[in-house]
């Protein structure tokens, strides 16, 4: 694998979704899309430990999130000019700047929400940008 693959004991999914629990009742509006902030585990699957200072950094520095909502309007173009065709589900891993989210805690998850057109991509697994 070409990058930094991490020790991951539990999925990351399943971590992120266990620490939120019942999000039901929480609404995103319009083209606002709801992502938890992606914390890499302390230990590398080569035995390397990173450094707690590197880990603390991901609360404001992470460049990846798993969508957990999206508004009613995110991802949609009538004139298919923005997307085009491209679509964002709940449970993708997406990339974003970090300065583009609003930053907020959600039963106590990092979270950021950003506008469907700050989400720069989507990838197939968290630890595949840093």
């Amino acid at each position: 694998m070409p990058y930094m693959v991490m020790n991951h004991e539990i999925d990351p999914k399943d971590v992120i979704h266990n620490e939120l629990g019942d999000i039901s009742e929480i609404e995103i509006y319009n083209n606002q899309v709801l992502c938890a902030v992606y914390k890499r585990p302390k230990q590398m699957n080569s035995g390397l430990f990173l450094p707690e200072d590197h880990l603390r950094d991901d609360e404001h520095q992470s460049k990846v999130g798993l969508v957990i909502k999206k508004g009613p309007d995110a991802f949609v173009d009538e004139n298919d000019k923005w997307f085009r065709g491209t679509s964002i589900s709940v449970d993708d891993w997406v990339v974003f700047r970090p300065s583009d989210g609003w930053g907020i805690t959600v039963h106590g998850v990092l979270c950021r929400i950003l506008s469907d057109t700050n989400i720069k991509g989507r990838i197939q697994h968290p630890d595949q940008v840093w």
